[in-house]
């Protein structure tokens, strides 16, 4: 592994990640102070700290005798996501973390997003192409509500938010990212027009709204597109799709009353799909 430089700036120095075989039967109260947060994918648990935490794991693994620790790791905020978060612009979009504010222009449309440890500081090929799709869609004609799907930190929503959409809901079946997305959503001041709900995202997907966002698996999508409430929006948005898989997601959409709009292709690898729905 490559070891860069903390950013200074960044919220926590060092990272401390306790990988678990199991899912935690409890509540994280008694995790203390330096407890960030658990991110549960699966049958597998991620625990997050800010120093290390042996004697906290140690009564977790007594306590809980399903769980197996299997790994731990120690790194700094930015490998853990890959990159270093900095300010970034998308079309009129300026992203920023709130550890590293820069001055606007007049064109821009200025988000605050602090991604904790959810993966995806918001510079992924798709989440770029997905806030080109929103800003292409709401320069057409105003939209008045929005659900994103697998919204992870909330930016998509954030994003419509800011270009108008007066209610939208932004769905993660992750507790932590639902959690980090409704405080990204304080941090916007954007409380009353985004609300963050944990659940999946087949739940959420039968009421009426303008646009669909779903940057999201395609386990998940091609089964979201087929059911009935996926027809009660008048616009989708679609990625998180790698070629086959949007291959197929596309056949599956020529075969139903919409009509494909544009289409972007990063890398030759990653797809997103934007369309009007008859």
């Amino acid at each position: 592994m490559v070891v860069s430089e903390p950013n200074p700036a960044s919220p926590y120095t060092q990272l401390h990640i306790y990988y678990f075989q199991g899912r935690l039967a409890a509540s994280f109260d008694s995790f203390g102070e330096h407890f960030i947060g658990n991110w549960e994918e699966g049958d597998t648990s991620f625990l997050f700290f800010s120093e290390p935490a042996g004697d906290q794991i140690a009564h977790l693994l007594a306590a809980q005798p399903q769980l197996t620790l299997e790994d731990q790791f120690c790194m700094t905020y930015d490998e853990w996501h890959g990159e270093r978060v900095e300010p970034f612009r998308a079309g009129r979009f300026l992203i920023m973390p709130p550890w590293k504010i820069v001055p606007t222009r007049e064109s821009d449309i200025p988000i605050i997003l602090d991604p904790g440890v959810v993966f995806g500081a918001g510079s992924h090929p798709t989440t770029r192409d997905c806030l080109e799709a929103i800003e292409m869609l709401f320069g057409q004609e105003p939209i008045a509500s929005t659900l994103d799907l697998g919204t992870g930190t909330g930016l998509l929503a954030i994003a419509a938010a800011r270009l108008g959409s007066d209610q939208n809901i932004a769905v993660d079946n992750n507790f932590l990212a639902a959690r980090t997305a409704r405080k990204n959503a304080g941090l916007n001041n954007l409380d009353n027009h985004v609300s963050i709900v944990c659940g999946l995202a087949e739940d959420f997907l039968e009421p009426a709204a303008d646009l669909l966002i779903a940057n999201i698996h395609y386990d998940v999508m091609k089964h979201l597109i087929v059911r009935p409430g996926f027809l009660n929006k008048k616009w989708f948005i679609l990625s998180g799709l790698l070629r086959t898989e949007a291959g197929l997601i596309e056949s599956r959409l020529t075969q139903m009353p919409v009509t494909l709009m544009e289409k972007w292709v990063k890398d030759g690898v990653w797809h997103t799909l934007c369309g009007r729905i008859n």
